[in-house]
C-alpha cells in the first residue's frame, strides 16, 4: 500500500448481526499490517437486540 501523510476515516454504521465490528477490525487490521498508525473507536449498545452499531477507524502515518 502506498502511504501518504494523508489521515483516513471511515465511519460504518448498521445495526446488531450486520458484521459491522467484524468489518471494523478488518479495516484496522489491514491499516495496521501496512504499517499505519490505527485509531479506532465502537458503539454497540443494544446491538444484541438489533440497535445501532457505529464504529470509528482512523489511520494515516500519525493519528490522535
Amino acid at each position: 500500500m502506498k502511504t501518504t501523510k494523508q489521515t483516513t476515516n471511515f465511519l460504518l454504521v448498521g445495526v446488531g448481526g450486520q458484521g459491522i465490528l467484524l468489518a471494523a477490525d478488518v479495516i484496522a487490521l489491514v491499516g495496521l499490517e501496512s504499517g499505519l498508525d490505527v485509531k479506532k473507536s465502537e458503539v454497540h449498545g443494544m446491538a444484541q437486540r438489533g440497535g445501532s452499531v457505529n464504529s470509528h477507524v482512523r489511520w494515516g502515518e500519525r493519528v490522535f
